[in-house]
């Protein structure tokens, strides 16, 4: 028989319709719609930042200083470079409304502009006004625009005045909107005033920390690749940015976390899998009696199999462009509310890549989860039709189809990781999966022999409905692991995500408090450094104070090759990091190899580096490492490296030199200072008003704006977890309705034999709780070593097990199978023992 004999007997079943398939078809909707929908969500911010990319950047390419302006030989190279070009300088202080005891104050991310500013796009203020009539203030007086945030932390209004360092500014307009705000991570609302009017501030020292942006304006026909090539060898210590790539932190950010979502999606569209594994079982075994026949008409296994196959890919083929369509229609849906929650712009359309990604994806779970049914209807003999034959079987079918299945996991898995780039969380998530699997279906199989070992104890004697519901239970049906894995997947999932969520709150909330300093105060002059210290070592409410010259520099070279040609895109050389020097180490340095230099020694540059960063960057004994600071590069060999413990939120720099390698280079110093919380204002204030140039951040205002970033991100992957426990419930609930038959069945029998409806109903109830709280324990383990993995792992950091969300996830998969149970057991029980078992005769 043809491939076309098996065509067109798939067309005539076809006929009679989606019967038996209602849970495929939701579980592979959902499925691939959630995972398209968060891919087209993901691609229309990323072509959003890329088409306005230099609106975001505030120009068509960006140069970045670090503690320096640009030389008269760099403005010369922007000036016949640039069409246009504006110089920003960004950096922390302190806006102080008021005087005295009673002033107010807080930590601000101020931003000094010049005349040109913006290049592209425009400030929104309130009251509306030009920016440039709002910086220009009153006669006595400077302007100043602020967020309004802050304003109204200072207790301030339009036109009152607040200084920043030794100079007092004026309020001119509440700061709504600034054009090239997107990518950034402030610890304070955001001030902006005119440059020249900080030079008598105090704030702009030599060594201060303090960044400056030169943003450009350029030619239609600008070679970028070749402008940026130049800028190495033009400029020193300059970074690079243009409006291909505006915003790279915020474009990493986002594909990271709509990668893992994505992920997250897999999971889903795993628990459905099973789901359209039991439906393609329930099916083929409702056809057993037809593909026996067909058999006995001459039929061979081969045509069977393309036959089924076939029905099977037409559906299959349904269902993907069902969830595609709904993948990019919801977020065009609801555009109008992520563009107004969403601090970047979107270009919200339908995007190929995503719906391709989420078809590849369901097609490859579709086929894995339907060939091994499939593979069994092979086992189906004509004599079936002659004897009361079960279905296709429930056996492992033969080393072929186990080969396929495992062929066809291998490419969605790698699939999934070249697609999301995130290779070690696809991978591990990959084998979390396979291990969760095992355990439920162990799990299952040791439920139900549990099950038929307590039935049979003399303790259930007299106890009817608990007798019946453990021997279901523990029955041949296969209805217990069908639900318990299911259901278990979807709450391993979410009990993953909610040990994770639980420990980086803890992590944050409780941990850093107890060991965090109060305050960093950063931008110590050195002339102001002893005063500083007798200062606060003179407070009895201080506990503790640590304080360290701080330099800031790039590493540009390893052993005289480029950094990043040594060792990669590692975070140490994404950006400029914090160097300080020290004559001796400081107390409790731990050098895990080497010798610290001779304080003697004022020769050659030398560097202790940190242990682990080191042993990620492939560094030893006697590697140099230049670094460029200020400008200037200075090469230094590693002797010695040391444990950084960067927990302790104390200070901790990657690279300590000695004092010789520094010789005259300008800097400041940074300090923790550890208080009572009842002193954390006076000392504020008492800084404040004796070093008005020292900028102090408040540890804990920093972790609260980390956690409430954090809580966002929760948030998403939560939800994504929900969407995999809707896929599980649906499953469930296909489950529960496919044993209708077989309850209505059970029921008569019960009823016939003596059985009361409560006690069949009874029965049904404690049946599914006993499911549902085997689907949840084991949920709790799975997740409990998902959480360990990733707390130990991903983020380094203590696991605890926290037992609310656990003891939520049980109570969940309780009260889901109850209710799925229950809500299909009126129809079984309403059912007329005589009319159900002359149907059987």
């Amino acid at each position: 028989m043809s491939l076309g004999v098996a065509a067109r007997i798939a067309r005539r079943e076809l006929r009679g319709g989606l019967s038996g398939f209602r849970v495929f078809l939701a579980c592979l909707i959902i499925g691939v719609a959630a995972i398209a929908a968060v891919g087209s969500v993901r691609e229309s911010i990323r072509l959003g930042l890329q088409q306005e990319g230099s609106t975001l950047l505030g120009g068509d390419a960006e140069l970045e200083l670090t503690y320096r302006f640009a030389s008269e030989g760099e403005r010369a190279w922007i000036a016949n470079n640039s069409l246009e070009s504006s110089e920003l300088v960004d950096f922390r202080s302190m806006a102080v409304f008021g005087t005295g005891d009673v002033a107010e104050r807080s930590l601000t991310q101020v931003k000094g502009v010049d005349s040109a500013y913006p290049l592209l796009g425009e400030v929104v203020l309130e009251p509306a006004m030009p920016l440039d009539t709002a910086l220009a203030g009153q006669e006595d007086a400077p302007g100043a625009v602020l967020d309004p945030v802050l304003i109204e932390r200072l207790g301030m209004r339009v036109g009152d005045r607040f200084n920043l360092g030794a100079t007092e500014f004026v309020i001119m307009a509440a700061l709504i909107r600034e054009p090239d705000a997107a990518g950034g991570f402030n610890f304070g609302p955001r001030s902006i005033v005119r440059t020249v009017d900080l030079a008598d501030s105090g704030l702009l020292q030599p060594g201060t920390l303090f960044e400056t942006e030169y943003k450009l304006l350029l030619p239609e026909d600008a070679d970028l690749d070749a402008l940026e090539v130049d800028v190495e060898s033009e400029f020193t210590g300059a970074r690079w940015r243009d409006r291909r790539n505006g915003t790279p932190g915020v474009s990493r950010f986002v594909d990271r976390l709509g990668s893992f979502l994505v992920l997250v999606g897999l999971a889903g569209l795993a628990v459905g899998g099973v789901g359209i594994s039991a439906a393609v079982t329930a099916y083929l075994d409702r056809k057993t009696e037809v593909i026996a026949t067909l058999k006995t008409l001459g039929a061979d296994s081969r045509t069977i199999f393309q036959t089924y196959f076939i029905q099977i890919g037409v559906l299959t083929l349904f269902g993907l462009l069902v969830g595609l369509t709904l993948g990019a229609i919801i977020p065009l849906l609801i555009a109008p509310i992520l563009e107004a929650r969403l601090p970047v712009p979107a270009a919200f359309g339908v995007h190929v890549g995503p719906l391709f990604e989420a078809a590849l994806y369901g097609a490859l779970a579709a086929l894995i989860f339907t060939l091994w049914p499939l593979a069994r209807v092979e086992e189906v003999r004509a004599a079936t039709l002659f004897r009361d034959g079960g279905g296709p079987g429930r056996g492992v079918p033969s080393w072929f189809w186990v080969g396929v299945t495992a062929g066809l996991f291998a490419i969605l898995v790698a699939s999934a990781a070249a697609l999301s780039g995130l290779w070690q969380l696809t991978l591990g998530a990959a084998a979390g999966l396979l291990v969760a699997f095992v355990l439920l279906v162990l799990a299952a199989s040791g439920v139900r022999k549990l099950a038929r070992r307590i039935a049979r104890t003399k303790l259930m004697r007299g106890r009817s409905a608990s007798r019946l519901a453990l021997g279901s239970v523990g029955g041949p049906s296969g209805e217990a692991t069908s639900v318990v894995l299911s259901l278990g997947l979807g709450l391993t999932v979410l009990a993953a995500v909610g040990q994770i969520d639980a420990n980086l709150k803890n992590a944050i909330a409780n941990d850093l408090p107890d060991r965090a300093p109060s305050f960093f105060m950063v931008d110590i002059q050195p002339d102001q450094i002893d005063g500083f210290l007798d200062r606060l070592n003179g407070n009895p409410a201080v506990t503790g104070v640590e304080s360290a010259p701080m330099l800031r520099g790039f590493v540009t070279q390893i052993n005289g090759q480029p950094a990043n040609e040594v060792a990669g895109d590692h975070w140490v050389l994404r950006g400029d990091r914090g160097i300080t020097y020290a004559l001796n180490p400081p107390e409790g340095t731990k050098i895990t190899s080497g010798t610290w230099w001779n304080p003697d020694d004022q020769g050659e540059p030398q560097i202790s580096f940190a242990t682990e960063e080191g042993e990620e960057l492939g560094l030893s004994l006697g590697d140099q490492i230049t670094v460029n600071i200020l400008g200037r590069d200075i090469t230094a060999t590693i002797t010695s490296f040391r444990e950084v413990d960067f927990s302790t939120a104390g200070i901790g720099f990657i690279m300590t030199m000695n004092p010789a390698a520094l010789a005259g280079a300008p800097h400041s110093f940074i300090s923790t200072v550890y208080t009572e919380n009842a002193a954390e204002a006076s000392i504020l204030r008492d800084m404040s008003q004796t070093y008005p140039n020292i900028t102090s951040i408040r540890v804990k205002d920093a972790i609260e704006r980390f956690t409430t970033i954090l809580a966002g991100i929760a948030a998403a992957v939560t939800y994504g977890a929900l969407a995999t426990l809707i896929t599980g419930g649906i499953v469930l609930i296909g489950a529960a309705a496919a044993g209708v038959h077989a309850r209505t069945y059970e029921a008569a029998v019960l009823k016939t034999i003596g059985a009361s409806r409560k006690t069949v109903l009874q029965s049904f109830a404690l049946r599914s709780a006993i499911l549902g709280a085997a689907a949840g324990l084991v949920a709790i383990f799975a997740g409990g070593l998902a959480g360990w993995g990733v707390m130990t792992f991903v983020m380094e950091t203590d696991y605890t097990f926290e037992p609310v969300s656990a003891v939520l996830i049980v109570t969940g998969g309780v009260l889901a199978t109850l209710l799925a149970g229950l809500a299909f057991a009126w129809g079984p029980l309403a059912a007329r023992p005589a009319r159900v078992l002359r149907a059987r005769e």
